[in-house]
């Protein structure tokens, strides 16, 4: 059997609006509820945004895509006007990474999830 990552759970203050922000941003179908949740489907791992009962910890999601995915989707991201660094500790702003020979930057969610998009793995390139 191969082990694979069916969903991971992620708090938000608004689930649909995040849901939203998400495909949108990302370039992905449509979400779903299902039970208490709403679904984000990317490939095929799901993002299950559950309502936060209080504060909601920052945590980090990166989404491996192509070179004209990743094009398209910083488009969304500087169209909007939205922050965006080369670095998780958010010391590069308004610039990209080009680590393993690929591209990356990293941008916040409507509740502070630190999301990055790269176009090769970590240790796929060179430095």
């Amino acid at each position: 059997m191969t082990v694979t990552l069916n969903h991971t759970i992620i708090h938000a203050s608004d689930p649909a609006a995040t849901a939203d922000y998400y495909t949108e941003i990302l370039g992905l179908p449509p979400s779903f509820r299902y039970g208490p949740f709403i679904v984000v489907q990317v490939g095929e791992t799901s993002l299950d945004l559950s309502a936060a009962e209080g504060d909601i910890a920052s945590r980090h999601f990166a989404f491996l895509v192509s070179e004209p995915e990743f094009d398209e989707i910083f488009a969304r991201i500087t169209g909007r006007g939205i922050d965006h660094w080369a670095d998780p500790y958010r010391r590069q702003p308004d610039k990209i990474n080009t680590r393993d020979g690929g591209r990356g930057v990293y941008f916040p969610d409507p509740d502070g999830h630190l999301l990055e998009i790269l176009t090769r793995p970590y240790g796929s390139g060179s430095a």
